[in-house]
């Protein structure tokens, strides 16, 4: 049975909150990761542009994705900079800030994002939500995946 099918407003209702912080972290996430691709400086300049480039790029897709999967549950998705920024509560980094600060605050994000990622795939499958639950899933592997790759740039 999918979501909307679900006899459990309840339930319903937990996955969309879930969901909504997932989008206001994601998006925090996919600013401050812009904000180190542009001021990212030294050695590793080339590698950490790129690579930053690559997250921020793939996380507009995913944050889009996740917001009409709101919508399709019959629900608003989350918006305005304001209210994202208060939705995530995430501090930002500065301007100014070492590559190694980069990388290191970066990491810490996407941690924290894991953990509504967590969240809502497992509200999503209490609920029998399955096709949320399958987006959390992949959601899961993308910021697993480059959690290993900024602890293994810290090594």
């Amino acid at each position: 049975m999918s979501a909307i099918e679900s006899p459990s407003a309840q339930g319903h209702s937990a996955v969309v909150e879930a969901l909504r912080q997932v989008v206001a972290d994601s998006y925090a996430l996919l600013g401050q990761t812009h904000l180190c691709h542009w001021n990212v400086r030294g050695p590793s300049f080339f590698s950490l542009h790129n690579a930053f480039e690559e997250q921020y790029t793939e996380l507009f897709t995913a944050i889009d994705e996740i917001a009409e999967r709101i919508r399709a549950l019959g629900a608003l998705a989350p918006g305005g900079l304001e209210n994202l920024a208060r939705l995530a509560g995430m501090d930002e980094i500065a301007e100014d800030a070492s590559s190694e600060a980069m990388v290191e605050h970066l990491l810490a994000a996407n941690l924290r994002l894991v953990k509504d990622l967590m969240t809502a795939r497992d509200l999503a499958g209490d609920s029998g939500d399955d096709q949320t639950e399958d987006l959390m899933i992949a959601r899961l592997q993308v910021h697993e995946k480059t959690i290993w790759m900024l602890r293994s740039f810290l090594a």
